[in-house]
Parts: structure tokens; C-alpha cells; sequence
């Protein structure tokens, strides 16, 4: 029986967050339960660590839910979750927003200060120039990114304890920390020491304005505008070949000239030379595939280097590296050594020092001061590179860099990263293909070495020769029995401090690992890797790995990579791809964009319950549409919500048990009705359809309370019978099936209810099951259907009468086919008492119509 004193007398939604989120938390409810778990009972999620900087948006609370969902899920089929969450706080994004918070920047060069207090803090977030911030020592700097970030992860954990994320909180970890410096040094020095990774001094993608090389996986093109040059290069003949570039400020950098080896215009002078306007430099005429008859004059400038095709040339075609650019973005002051003549080192003098826009202009006049340029500049729009998160294209410079390999210049090691692609299940499957095409596109290594400060250092030292100049070929690894280490503040081994810098002593790298190199590891990290073996074997390969579709070329990617160098297998046995979250007008939300939507409001105003149903309302892969100023679906969240709470208190205010039996057809009929919804929830979850699941439970909570609800409660209300008994326990048991099959989306009300009449928590409670409705729920469907029909032209015929559905009816005719009348007689006392009908009467007749309704009449 019900303990009606656990029931409030008018259930609400708010408070709830902060009530079970305690209790929870209080009662390990969350807790992974280690100590019994064998690797076929664990669930383990590589939960993906939010960036560290600034505020979670609605995207994350999207995409987040629909993991918990699953989390939730196999928690209640019984396997043992094991769900970490992790904080990615190293990298640009953080050290971006403490410029921006405290006033400050870092200088290496500067002296570190024990007592530094910032000039401000709490800066809004906006960009400021360099000049205005207070540059300051590494450490300093550091100290502040850590100092910030700890604050931030606080105000995370908290937003996701409010959305009721059931993480375990005892096996979170920082991409910072000692333990993930210690995994993340670990993993790069076995990869030195296999042969898979490597340092070479190569073009490097360069963002100017963060003075740091990009990978591949970081770039995108923008469209941008630009001009056409035509530029006249002198033959030896007297004659001239005429180019067309977007770059002449490069003519300084040109190498070569390159067409079409079956361009029969330029295929006489493959072989001779040519010399460059303006510099006056001799350059070879040479064949290459990639040049494109139809682009321009079919005949261009390889410069050194203008984009990645030049690097491709330079390569291939083994060419002088003549770069001009610095990583400053300006022009070098000293001029290339193939500009000889007094002329051209004058021209190289005027665009010395000058920003590439710059550099442009001043060539242009040049050109049209030796009647190098041949007509005026042509408009044009074309695409451009740009670091995800710069602001101006990027550079090619050489710099001496640490790659990984990747598969690009490895058949077997691409082939192996490919099959692990196909063993890996992915939701939805389409997304396997963005894999397959990346994998199947990298044009190079993976450039894992940045030129910042926060992050973790590259465990390797350079021993420097007599002179004492770098010894680059030659590195020093860390051994495992130092990590973590920072080369910047630690000797190298066999050397003491004394040494740094000195001839015949080391230097150490200063270098960070690229962030995604730390958090292609979170299998690791969050596993315990080479820390703690038996909670590695236990939760490794992963069951799931959830992320959003945009960084499946990077987050996915360079994990599978990762695991295969390491382990030889895929890091997990399911891929969970989330879509995007558009403003109303379709576009993408994002911080560049402006029309980022926090949670934090929203789930204050409507509740945490009610904006999970938002998300969970959406297939995985699929984009959501989200209207902050209307929205519609996670209204309708809050009002299911609030429905579970007053139906369950309405049905557990009936006297009677849950576990009587229930006898009369369409209690029956209703409860073989939901034995289908749990068989096909059941198997759409399984199949990481979360939004099918909740649809088919939806659908039919809504039938359960406005139509069966309605049309047995009279007979629940009624005097102890078996009748009576039936109805009460057929809503009994409908409800607790329910709560069950509601609580990985609305866990908040389904746990308030469960605690009405239950002991425990809902999240721990069986996964409902086809076992426990199948004796009770033989009679099939049908007469649940036609029942709610019948109920439903009732109280039409009432309406269209103009009068209150509680007006007495004096009689009233059903007519309906043979088969159908056959069945209502089981509910004739149902659709009565409901219906307030004093006479029914059943006819046959080819449709389905309620007629003849005679109103009861008022005594005057």
C-alpha cells in the first residue's frame, strides 16, 4: 500500500534539481560500482571534456543529455557506468580568456614575480590589444590560467549537477593535471621511441597573430576578396610569360614557374628559365600534374610559399626554400640571397618589415613602375585559409617542428585506422563516411607541437655542441621515471641546471603539445593508463564514444589514431554523433556568431527536466532548431513533467495494490498496449534511438491519462471489488512502468514520484520488461483503442451539444461494426460511469458513430 504522507499536497517541479541532486550525491547513487565489476557487466563512456573557458551554451546541454540518456539507460538494465567527466582546460581557448580577464599576456623573458597580482579581473571577455595588457613571466602566466580554470570547472559541475548529469564525480580528471601530463608525455615518448613520432624542420601552417603552427585538422577556408595580378616574367629569348596571382608581394619568394606537363603552349619551354620582374631573379620553367590549364594563363609562380600547393611543389619538385614571410606575418628584413642585383635587393628594401597587405601594395607599384603589370588588378572572391580560431589567413613559414604519424604517407598504418572505422558501430551510421573521406584525405603528418605556454610540455631537452648551438638531431626523451616533466624548468638527464644554455650542456623545448595530442587520450586519461591497470582492462575498449559531428576529424579521429599506435585496436565499441544546434534561421549557434544561448536561465525559468526533454526530442546527427524566445519543445517537456507528477498522485490516492490481480479486459488490453511501448522503447534505445523511445512513451502517457485514465477511474473510486481492485492495479503498475521508462529523460519528477511508495532510487530500479506485463496484459490492444475512441465521440457528442461532460445522459447510442461492438460490452460500465450515461446501447453499423445522446433535463 501507498504511504499517502510521502505525497505532497501540490506537487511542483521547482526545487527538485537541488533536492535529488544532494540526495544523490549524498546516497552514491552515481557512484561506479567498481569493487563487483567484471569487464562484461561495465558500460564505460568516453565522455567528452568541455573547454575550460568562458560558459558552457545550450549546444553543450544538447549533446550532453543525450549521453546521460544513455547512461541512464544501462544503468537501469544493470550494467555498471562508468561515466567520468573530464575538463579540457589546457590550450588556446584558455589562455585567450585570462589575456582577456586579468589584463595580462606572457613573456617568456621576463622574470617570474611570487607576489603578481593582476591588474584587474573579470575582464567582459572582449578582445584587447596586446599593447594594453601586462606582460608577464611564463609561470605567472600559468599560474593565472590554473587559478581561472579551477574557478570555471566549478561553475560547470555545478550547471551539470542542475541538469542532472549522472557522472560519477570521483573520476573526473583535468587535461592539466600531473596524472594527464604523466599519460599524455608518456604516450608521446613511446611514440619517439617506436618511431611514430618525429622532428623536421618543414613549411608550417603559422597563425600570425597567435604565433603558433596549425594542424590540418584546424583549418577552414573562408571565402575572401582578393585581385588577379597579371605579371609579365622575362624570357631569355626577349620574350615574355605571362602569370596571373593573388600574391605578388611573393615575387621575392618565387622559385619557379610550373604548367601542365600536356599544355602544348608552355611544353617548349619546360626545361629553360625565366627571370622574375622587379628582383631579378633567374627561375627554371618546369612540368607538375597538379597545375591547371584552365586557371589564369594555365601557367604559374611557385613561391616559398604561398599556399599548400607551393609546399607540394617545393617538395616534390625539390626547389630552394627562399621564404620571406616571418612569423610576425611581415616581411624578413634580409633580403633571399638569389636577389643579386643592386635593383632588386633596392625593391626587396622597400617592402621589408611591411605586413603582407602592405607588401602587396608596395610590389603592385613597383610592377606598374616597370611595366611588369599588365592591366589593373581583377576583383575576385576565392577561398582562404584561416586558423578555426584566428581572425587573419595564414602564413606558411619553416619552423622546426614534433609530428605524429598519421597514415598520410602510410598505406598500412591508413588502412588499419580505416578498418578500426568500419568495426566501430557508429549512430547514425552516415557519419561513418566524414571518417572514411578525412582519413582518406590527409595530405601529412600530424603537427602536434605548439608555440604557447599553457599546455603540456614536450618532454625532450637538445644537447648543445661546443659553440653552443642545438644539436636538433640529437634529442634527449624523457625517461618514464621522470614524467611528468617540464624541459623549461627541469635539467635534462646527465645534466644539472647549471648546464642550461651553456656550450657543451642542453637547452630545453619550450614547445606545448597541441591540445587535441592530450585530449586524443581521454580513453586513457579517464581510464587510468599505465596508473591504474586493472581499471584500465575493466572499462577499455569503451562502450561508447558520444561527441558532436564538427570534431569528428579531429577529437575522433586522432583517438583512434591514438589507440591504434598504443593498443592496436579501436578505442570504443560505439560512436554517438550529435547534430548542431540553428538559431531560427538555420544557422549554426556559435560564439563567433553571436547567437550562443546560455543554459543557465533557461533552466532556471523552465526547469532541468524540461529542457532535457528539449534535447532528448532529437535523433542523434540530427540538427535541433532552437528559438529562445519561444521555446515550444521545452514547454512541452515542463508540461509532461508536471503531468507525471499530478497523474502519479492521483493514481497512487486510489486504495488498493500494485500487485493484484488485474481481471477486466481493458485493464488488460491497456497493460498489453504498453508491453508493446516498453518491447519497441527497449529496442530503440539499444540502438541509440533515444528520441524514438521517448516518443513511443509520450504517445502513450498521453492516451493513458486523458483517455484509460479517465474511463477506469470511476471504477477505481468505487467500492472494494475485484473490479475495483483490477483498475487500481493496472494504473499502479502502468504508472511504476512509466516512471521507469521516463526517468533517463525527466529524472528529476520521475525520482520525486518513485519516492512516494518506492524505497531506493528510480535510477537503480529494473529497466521494465516484457516479463513482468506479459501475464497481465493477454487481452491485445484492440480494446484499448476502441475504448478510447468510444470515450472520445462521448464527449464529442456532449460538446457539440453545448453542455458540460459532467451532464447526465439519459441515453445514448454506440454504433459501430460487429467486431467492435463485441468488444465494448466488456466496457459498457466504464464508458457509463464515465459518461455519466444512465441507458447504453450497442447497434451494429458500418462506421463508428455515438448517437441518440438524450441530455438529462434539469427539474425546473
Amino acid at each position: 500500500m501507498t504511504d499517502t504522507s510521502r505525497i505532497p499536497d501540490k506537487p511542483a517541479l521547482e526545487g527538485l534539481e537541488t533536492v535529488w541532486a544532494d540526495a544523490w550525491e549524498r546516497d552514491g547513487v552515481y557512484t561506479f560500482p567498481r569493487a563487483d565489476a567484471t569487464r562484461e557487466t561495465i558500460y564505460s563512456i568516453d565522455t567528452p571534456p568541455p573547454t575550460a573557458s568562458g560558459s558552457l551554451h545550450i549546444g553543450h546541454v544538447f549533446s550532453y543529455t543525450h549521453t546521460d540518456v544513455m547512461a541512464r539507460f544501462q544503468r537501469m538494465r544493470g550494467r555498471k557506468v562508468f561515466y567520468p567527466m573530464g575538463w579540457d582546460d589546457n590550450g588556446l581557448p584558455t589562455e585567450r580568456r585570462v589575456q582577456n580577464y586579468y589584463g595580462v599576456r606572457c613573456d617568456p623573458t621576463l622574470p617570474y614575480e611570487p607576489d603578481f597580482v593582476p591588474p584587474f579581473e573579470g575582464g567582459d571577455g572582449k578582445s584587447t590589444k596586446a599593447a594594453d595588457q601586462k606582460p608577464i613571466s611564463r609561470r605567472n602566466f600559468i599560474e593565472l590560467c590554473e587559478r581561472l580554470t579551477v574557478e570555471d570547472e566549478k561553475q560547470f559541475e555545478a550547471l551539470w549537477r542542475t541538469l542532472g548529469l549522472s557522472v560519477d564525480w570521483k573520476q573526473s580528471y583535468r587535461t592539466i593535471a600531473d596524472e594527464a601530463i604523466f599519460t599524455s608525455q608518456l604516450a608521446f615518448v613511446r611514440n619517439v621511441e617506436r618511431g611514430e613520432a618525429y622532428q623536421a624542420l618543414a613549411p608550417t601552417l603559422w597563425d600570425v597573430t597567435f604565433r603558433t603552427a596549425v594542424a590540418q585538422a584546424e583549418l577552414e577556408d573562408r571565402e575572401q576578396p582578393g585581385h588577379y595580378h597579371r605579371v609579365s616574367f622575362h624570357r631569355t629569348d626577349s620574350g615574355t610569360i605571362e602569370i596571373e596571382t593573388s600574391r605578388p608581394e611573393l615575387i621575392a619568394a618565387c622559385v619557379a614557374l610550373v604548367a601542365h606537363p600536356d599544355d602544348e603552349r608552355y611544353q617548349p619551354l619546360f626545361g629553360t628559365t625565366v627571370t622574375s620582374p622587379v628582383f631579378g631573379v633567374e627561375v627554371p620553367v618546369l612540368a607538375h600534374h597538379l597545375a591547371q590549364k584552365d586557371k589564369g594563363t594555365g601557367i604559374a609562380m611557385i613561391c616559398t610559399f604561398g599556399d599548400v600547393t607551393d609546399v607540394v611543389w617545393w617538395r616534390e619538385l625539390d626547389l630552394p626554400n627562399r621564404a620571406i614571410v616571418g612569423f610576425d606575418g611581415r616581411i624578413i628584413a634580409e633580403a633571399p640571397e638569389a636577389i643579386t642585383s643592386e635593383a632588386g635587393r633596392a625593391a626587396f628594401a622597400e617592402i621589408a618589415g611591411k605586413t603582407a597587405f602592405s607588401a602587396k601594395a608596395a610590389v603592385v607599384d613597383l610592377l606598374r613602375a616597370s611595366g611588369d603589370l599588365l592591366g589593373e588588378p581583377k576583383a575576385i572572391t576565392h577561398p582562404v585559409k584561416f586558423f578555426e580560431k584566428g581572425d587573419r589567413p595564414l602564413e606558411i613559414v619553416s619552423t622546426r617542428q614534433w609530428y605524429i604519424s598519421n597514415g598520410a604517407r602510410d598505406a598500412g598504418l591508413k588502412e588499419r585506422l580505416l578498418e578500426h572505422g568500419r568495426g566501430i558501430d557508429w549512430h547514425p551510421d552516415f557519419m561513418r563516411v566524414r571518417y572514411e573521406n578525412w582519413v582518406g584525405g590527409l595530405s601529412g603528418d600530424w603537427l602536434v607541437s605548439r608555440q604557447r605556454f599553457f599546455g603540456v610540455p614536450i618532454p625532450v631537452w637538445y644537447p648543445l655542441d661546443e659553440a653552443g648551438d642545438p644539436k636538433f638531431d640529437e634529442p634527449i626523451v624523457a625517461t618514464r621515471d621522470i614524467l611528468p616533466v617540464d624541459p623549461s624548468s627541469a635539467p635534462a638527464p646527465g645534466f644539472d641546471e647549471a648546464q642550461r644554455g651553456a656550450p657543451g650542456g642542453f637547452i630545453g623545448e619550450h614547445d606545448v603539445m597541441d591540445t587535441w595530442a592530450t585530449s586524443s587520450l581521454t580513453p586513457q586519461l579517464a581510464g587510468g593508463w599505465e596508473r591504474d591497470p586493472e581499471l584500465f582492462d575493466l572499462v577499455y575498449p569503451y562502450s561508447l564514444r558520444p561527441q558532436g559531428q564538427d570534431i569528428i576529424r579531429t577529437w575522433l579521429f586522432s583517438s583512434t589514431l591514438r589507440a591504434e599506435l598504443e593498443h592496436g585496436t579501436a578505442p570504443w565499441k560505439n560512436a554517438a554523433i550529435s547534430g548542431f544546434i540553428v538559431d531560427p534561421d538555420r544557422k549554426k549557434m556559435s560564439k563567433s556568431k553571436g547567437n550562443v544561448v546560455t543554459p543557465a536561465g533557461l533552466l532556471e525559468q523552465h526547469g532541468s527536466d524540461a529542457v532535457r526533454y528539449w534535447a532528448a526530442s532529437s535523433r542523434l546527427g540530427t540538427d535541433a532548431s532552437f528559438d529562445p524566445q519561444n521555446p515550444t519543445q521545452v514547454k512541452i517537456g515542463r508540461r509532461l513533467a508536471i503531468k507525471v507528477l499530478n497523474a502519479a498522485k492521483f493514481i497512487l490516492g486510489f486504495e488498493g495494490a500494485a500487485d493484484a490481480a488485474v481481471t477486466e479486459p481493458v485493464d488488460r488490453s491497456m497493460l498489453a498496449e504498453l508491453a508493446e511501448v516498453v518491447a519497441k522503447a527497449t529496442k530503440s534505445l539499444e540502438s541509440y534511438d533515444h528520441a524514438r523511445a521517448l516518443e513511443l512513451s509520450e504517445t502513450f502517457f498521453w492516451t493513458f491519462c486523458d483517455d484509460y485514465l479517465e474511463l477506469v477511474k470511476e471504477r477505481a473510486y468505487g467500492e472494494p471489488s475485484a473490479e475495483q481492485a483490477s483498475a487500481v492495479a493496472a494504473l499502479k503498475t502502468a504508472l511504476a512502468v512509466l516512471l521507469r521508462l521516463f526517468a533517463p529523460v525527466i529524472p528529476f519528477a520521475t525520482e520525486e514520484v518513485w519516492s512516494w511508495s518506492n524505497e531506493g532510487s528510480v535510477h537503480h530500479a529494473a529497466w521494465p520488461t516484457l516479463d513482468e506485463l506479459a501475464a497481465r496484459g493477454e487481452a491485445g490492444t484492440e480494446l484499448l483503442v476502441i475504448s478510447s475512441l468510444a470515450l472520445t465521440g462521448i464527449r464529442r457528442a456532449k460538446t457539440a451539444a453545448k453542455a458540460s461532460q459532467k451532464t447526465p445522459v439519459t441515453r445514448a447510442v454506440i454504433a459501430a461494426p460487429a467486431a467492435t461492438v463485441a468488444l465494448l460490452t466488456a466496457v459498457a460500465s466504464d464508458l457509463r460511469a464515465v459518461g455519466r450515461i444512465a441507458e447504453l446501447e450497442f447497434v451494429e453499423a458500418d462506421e463508428f458513430e455515438v448517437r441518440d445522446i438524450e441530455l438529462e433535463t434539469p427539474e425546473a
